[in-house]
């Protein structure tokens, strides 16, 4: 036994010594097992050795010739040695021309998200960059002519009147229907956290009508808020709330019923993100309350709403954006640009402006003015939240 492992060890040594000539190993090599270290393994008959070796390599250059003219020596080249003893296998990469380099971690990242860049590239990041080069010209619609202008729309926006009495409806819907869906939303979110039964069933149907279609909660309210035959006036005058029918789709009225009709499309969205957060919280706070003999509404103001800081922050975010840059809702509610010109918000002038007016160039400047606006507000916003946070903390 003792032989034969000696004999493997001269073997390996041997290898390696005609891989490399007078180099011996190289500093990524592994060093050999001493002489006499029991690289066997013993089978079911006794003591067996299973020796193989695989030796890849071009052409084999004595020492002379691997210098070269000047006396410099050349770099060996590529030689791979496998040893495998029993079910055991070492492998030996050697340094030459043809080794393989690994690829960087920064690479190989760069690899892995370069599809989602391209993804995000050219559904967003090219349509940004293409409305503001065509904000800056004059432009139609639906004909290739164009003529720069520089900052000239900017400056046709700014002497506007009707841009700025779109933009004053925007701010006023936005904040109206945020401003109701926080509310309702928390309150009915209260109400659904408590237990009692048939809980989960309302939970079902609250969010029904954030689950229909826009275009048939439009129709059927149109319906309902109708003063000739809308079951709405109906009810109000036969319970004796108003003494004759109120016309909801009229010029004083619309933007009234269209924020009603927004608050009830959209507060259960609130209503789950509240909902969600409210169930996370430990019942061990309000138990350590009520030993302290705290009131439930000292229980809400002191526990509930501390904690519901985080979520109400991106409900309240989220639902601005989104209510500010509301267009369909606004545009079927109005029936269209002439109807509704009375709750016209900046979206619909925009919309106006480039696909009835075809002037693209100052579509794309509203659409410009409007994403800026968007964006000092969200940061003013994020601002005055991590303020109160530090102040908090």
């Amino acid at each position: 036994m003792a032989i034969l492992d000696r004999y493997a060890g001269e073997v390996l040594q041997e290898r390696l010594d005609q891989a490399r000539p007078g180099d011996g190993l190289g500093r990524h090599e592994e060093a050999l097992p001493p002489r006499g270290h029991g690289l066997g393994h013993p089978g079911r008959h006794g003591a067996r050795l299973r020796q193989g070796h695989a030796v890849r390599r071009g052409r084999r250059q004595s020492p002379e010739a691997s210098r070269g003219a000047a006396g410099e020596r050349r770099p060996p080249e590529e030689v791979t040695l496998r040893v495998r003893v029993g079910a055991a296998a070492v492998a030996r990469p050697v340094r030459g021309r043809w080794r393989r380099r690994p690829v960087s971690a920064a690479v190989l990242g760069v690899l892995w998200i370069l599809p989602a860049l391209v993804l995000i590239g050219s559904l967003i990041l090219y349509p940004v960059g293409y409305a503001i080069w065509l904000s800056f010209l004059d432009k139609h619609s639906f004909f290739p002519a164009e003529r720069w202008v520089g900052l000239g729309n900017y400056l046709k926006i700014a002497w506007d009147v009707e841009f700025w009495d779109s933009l004053w409806k925007s701010v006023v819907y936005a904040a109206a229907t945020t401003g109701l869906q926080l509310v309702l939303g928390v309150a009915a979110a209260l109400v659904l956290h408590a237990t009692f039964r048939g809980r989960t069933v309302i939970r079902a149907l609250v969010l029904f009508p954030y689950m229909i279609p826009t275009i048939v909660a439009v129709i059927v309210w149109r319906w309902l808020l109708n003063e000739t035959y809308g079951v709405v006036d109906h009810l109000l005058l036969r319970v004796g709330l108003v003494r004759e029918p109120i016309v909801w789709l009229g010029v004083d009225h619309m933007m009234t019923s269209l924020i009603a009709v927004s608050v009830w499309q959209f507060t259960p969205f609130v209503i789950v993100s509240v909902l969600a957060r409210l169930q996370t919280i430990p019942l061990e706070l309000y138990e350590a309350a009520r030993v302290d003999g705290a009131a439930p509404w000292a229980r809400f103001r002191h526990i509930t709403l501390p904690q519901l800081r985080a979520v109400l922050f991106i409900v309240v975010l989220l639902r601005s954006i989104w209510m500010f840059t509301k267009f369909d809702t606004v545009w079927l509610w109005g029936e269209g640009a002439g109807a509704g010109r009375e709750i016209r918000t900046l979206p619909i002038y925009a919309y106006m402006r480039t696909f009835t007016y075809y002037q693209a160039g100052f579509g794309a400047a509203l659409a410009v003015i409007m994403f800026l606006l968007l964006m000092a507000a969200t940061l003013v916003y994020f601002r005055l939240y991590w303020r109160e946070e530090e102040a908090v903390a």
